[in-house]
């Protein structure tokens, strides 16, 4: 499972984990942490969309070492 950091307001962290994968997108997980509130949903983003995002800078791939997979 692949994790990027979502880009967020100061003060809150958003992850996006991919969780499947199709020829038109990804299903994905979403979990925002803000004021040690932690609010997680599961929803699907087309890949042309998740290539965008990629290319604008608003995800970045997280290092594999980074990642808290217990968290999820």
């Amino acid at each position: 499972m692949k994790r990027y950091c979502i880009k967020s307001h100061p003060g809150e962290s958003k992850f996006l984990d991919i969780l499947s994968e199709n020829e038109d997108g990804y299903g994905i997980r979403i979990t925002s942490v803000s004021d040690g509130n932690e609010k997680i949903r599961e929803d699907y983003i087309a890949r042309n969309l998740f290539d965008i995002c990629l290319k604008t800078g608003y995800l970045s791939e997280l290092a594999a070492a980074h990642v808290n997979y217990s968290a999820a």
